[in-house]
């Protein structure tokens, strides 16, 4: 293996909500995207976090395997993982090596269908059990406004997971007011059903757990005042996306 180190901001070493079973969270350091609704703007810079080899990262993963049982692993989250492709393959190379089911939560913001970059791309996938992806809105205009970014690539990432027979598992945050309109939710189901590899759809109800983190960095929040969606809103989401019903 080579000495490329990746930047690393957190982990979680008994983590229930990052894909199937028990799994050890990596949050890797850097993110372009900037939801209004982050709750990890600590994950944003580039610069800071703990520098890894990937060989260093497997030592410390690798001593919680117990906790997995057969139907856990691993799961590399951010920040935003696909901005450390070379690093995070490298990683997850060596955990299938080792048996070890491998997760990757993206927002798909680096993606690309330039050949180089879905040459990289492909030993990725290669290594990868599971992509969990969050869309976290259909029209383009209303993505670009939530999170600083464009959306068009993040779709074809999508289609091209499908395409190449990946699972996935498909994420929607729900913010009263900005992600819940019915129209938007009908576009996106209707998006999702054409792809042919989705195994589960979830819908995140919107809190401001993060929102400390926003002060302590001394970031103001974008969504001051903007209250938790109601049960209501939250089931009827669920129903228009085919998701699967959340837990209370």
């Amino acid at each position: 293996m080579s000495e490329l180190k990746g930047r690393i901001n957190s982990f979680e070493s008994f983590a229930l909500v990052d894909g199937p079973g028990v799994r050890y969270c990596v949050f890797l350091q850097g993110c372009r995207m900037r939801c209004k609704y982050c709750h990890n703007p600590e994950t944003w810079a580039n610069e800071g976090g703990t520098e890894l080899t990937s060989e260093e990262l497997l030592k410390k993963v690798t001593r919680y395997r117990n906790y997995w049982s057969e139907d856990g692993g691993v799961t590399v989250s951010g920040g935003e993982p696909l901005l450390q492709l070379d690093f995070l393959t490298e990683f997850l190379t060596l955990c299938k090596a080792e048996g070890i089911n491998t997760c990757v939560d993206t927002s798909g913001n680096p993606f690309s269908m330039e050949p180089e970059y879905l040459e990289r791309f492909d030993k990725l996938m290669a290594v990868t059990d599971l992509f969990m992806l969050d869309l976290k809105e259909i029209e383009p205009d209303k993505h670009k406004e939530l999170t600083g970014q464009p959306n068009s690539n993040i779709l074809e990432m999508a289609k091209y997971l499908s395409d190449n027979g990946k699972d996935m598992w498909i994420r929607h945050v729900l913010v009263p007011g900005l992600t819940d309109d019915e129209d938007g939710l009908k576009k996106t189901a209707d998006f999702i059903k054409s792809l042919k590899t989705v195994k589960k759809v979830e819908v995140l109800p919107y809190h401001t757990l993060g929102l400390s983190k926003w002060e302590k960095l001394g970031i103001p929040y974008p969504l001051d005042g903007v209250h938790v969606p109601s049960e209501e809103l939250v089931c009827k989401a669920e129903e228009i996306l085919g998701a699967d019903k959340h837990s209370n």
